[in-house]
């Protein structure tokens, strides 16, 4: 039998507190998802108490490596080398002393406290793992959010959200495709060819639009010269809200549209989608905007089976957490990151902590203690979210953002190369958590020395 996972037979009966007697079986601590937050968490997790016989940290999670969401659009843009900055789990897990369960979490029993895992069927068909249960003491839920697309017609068919690696890279597929496609015909192109639409004027689709400017000439610049880029290319970013980056302060949002109009990017804010087409966008005006490819980037939710576990959620699908980050019906499951609803003191009523990488960082740090406090049977702490403000890449071309709070005693607005120094901080700190300063320190070396001989965009 597999430590963590229930033979048939199973009749083990577990304390009511849920924390096990030092006497006892280790603690077993069960994370699910293994994103940003979740993986920050079961790395530290492992290295504190992995292996010492305290407890059991146990990672669930359906892919098999790893890869920093921010850096989505980089991929769907062709900027950015996958392999360069994916972490496998399984390595992860060697070196950090907790355990990889591949598979996907399809149901929780509360009563035995196992969390439900689908089997695993490879490509071929082929039975990788069952069904298993996974037994906990403490569950930490981590499975991060997805696009919402408000039940628009026509997204699931005609657009693409850039929720995974997999979607990233099928974009970049069908951008590659279509300008060697039209490169190739002798016709002349369609209206709709060559446009791409973004809907959604948050961070990705701001990001996207941009990095999408300058790698579409670098693409065509590599032989693709029947293409005039300021002529047949056309890049559409669409917000619903009466600015872009509505979700950041006003200011951040001006210059980030000032940007990218000099890039040529149209943008068109203050429009609601009504449905998508087979060759573009139409707006609830009627008006149509004719698009070859489109990018589905607008609003957030939870993942729909949270629904499903008997646990307080918000309209979003988000589990409803204390301060503690414990959820509101069950003192032994937590939930951090995008998937938890986790009040803001402080700010104003009603509000909570964002969806943003920044506070899936904190709330792995703080998860930590909490589960020293826990098996120490101390009390745990209140989380509290630092916000240290928000930026957001352009590509090559300027980062804009605001840094906040006691970092700088303040609000304090940044621009240019000091801003992407800061915005290229957020992964390595990143990093840094789930490697270690040397490791980090040696891979970048390397890849500021090969990033020269590299071709500027990827072409598969």
């Amino acid at each position: 039998m597999r430590d963590g996972e229930r033979p048939e037979s199973s009749g083990t009966v577990l304390p009511a507190a849920g924390v096990a007697p030092a006497s006892s079986r280790p603690h077993e601590i069960v994370v699910v998802g293994g994103g940003a937050g979740g993986l920050e968490l079961v790395t530290r997790l492992g290295n504190k108490f992995g292996g010492r016989g305290r407890a059991n940290v146990t990672l669930i999670e359906r892919e098999r490596t790893h890869f920093w969401k921010p850096h989505l659009h980089e991929i769907a843009a062709g900027s950015m080398d996958l392999g360069t900055y994916e972490t496998n789990y399984l390595a992860q897990s060697h070196w950090h002393r907790f355990r990889y369960r591949v598979g996907e979490m399809v149901g929780l029993d509360r009563e035995r406290r196992e969390v439900m895992v689908a089997p695993v069927i490879d490509e071929d068909g082929d039975m990788v793992t069952p069904a298993r249960a996974i037994r906990y003491d403490t569950l930490i839920m981590a499975v991060g959010s997805l696009t919402n697309d408000f039940g628009t017609p026509g997204v699931k068919e005609h657009a693409i959200a850039l929720e995974t690696v997999r979607e990233a890279a099928r974009f970049h597929r069908h951008l590659v495709n279509a300008y060697i496609r039209a490169h190739a015909q002798t016709e002349a192109l369609r209206p709709e060819q060559l446009n791409v639409a973004i809907i959604g004027a948050g961070a990705t689709g701001v990001e996207l639009s941009a990095e999408l400017h300058r790698t579409t000439r670098t693409l065509v610049s590599y032989g693709l010269d029947r293409i005039d880029p300021d002529k047949d290319i056309r890049i559409i970013l669409i917000e619903a809200a009466e600015r872009i980056l509505p979700a950041l302060p006003e200011r951040l949002s001006i210059a980030a549209t000032k940007l990218l109009e000099n890039l040529n990017v149209h943008v068109r804010a203050g429009a609601r989608v009504d449905a998508v087409l087979p060759g573009g966008v139409r707006l609830a005006s009627g008006e149509v905007l004719l698009a070859e490819l489109v990018v589905w980037a607008a609003g957030v939710k939870a993942p729909d089976f949270l629904r499903e576990l008997g646990l307080e959620t918000n309209r979003i699908n988000q589990l409803v957490v204390h301060q503690t980050l414990q959820t509101t019906r069950d003192e032994n499951i937590f939930a951090i990151g995008d998937c938890s609803a986790c009040p803001w003191p402080g700010s104003s009523p009603g509000r909570l902590v964002p969806p943003r990488a920044q506070a899936a960082h904190q709330q792995a740090s703080h998860m930590v203690g909490q589960i020293a406090r826990r098996l120490a049977g101390r009390p745990l702490k209140p989380y509290r979210y630092r916000d240290f403000g928000s930026l957001v890449s352009l590509g090559e071309y300027s980062t804009v953002g605001n840094l906040m709070g006691a970092l700088v005693g303040g609000n304090l607005w940044i621009e240019g190369y000091f801003a992407r120094l800061m915005y290229l901080s957020l992964y390595k700190m990143h990093e840094y958590a789930l490697h270690g300063f040397w490791k980090v320190a040696l891979d970048t070396l390397a890849r500021l020395i090969t990033r020269r001989t590299e071709p500027h965009v990827k072409l598969h």
